[in-house]
């Protein structure tokens, strides 16, 4: 039973910082990279390549302008995104309601 509630866990969320990234974009329309880096504590680097595995998942939308001559990136969750997160959460609590 245990083995198959495992199976249903997202591997996308497995890292905190993932997990993190979809936790602030469910409750927020879009965060911008700064943002985001400064609220994760992450590094450029850091958050870039954890964003990038999530938008090659197809879970994050990403939306390049500029704001005046300064570029802005800013990261919304997919509707695809919403529900893989949304099921990986699901999942996690089915796991630990029968623990």
């Amino acid at each position: 039973m245990k083995n198959d509630l495992l199976a249903q866990f997202n591997k996308a969320f497995e890292s905190k910082a993932r997990l993190s990234i979809m936790s602030v974009l469910m409750v927020n329309e879009s965060m911008s990279f700064n943002a985001l880096k400064e609220l994760l504590s992450l590094t450029d680097g850091n958050l870039a390549t954890h964003l990038r595995a999530l938008e090659d998942a197809g879970y994050v939308l990403v939306q390049k302008q500029f704001v005046g001559r300064k570029p802005n990136t800013t990261y919304s969750a997919t509707q695809a995104g919403q529900q893989a997160f949304t099921d990986h959460l699901n999942a996690l609590e089915a796991f630990i309601k029968n623990m």
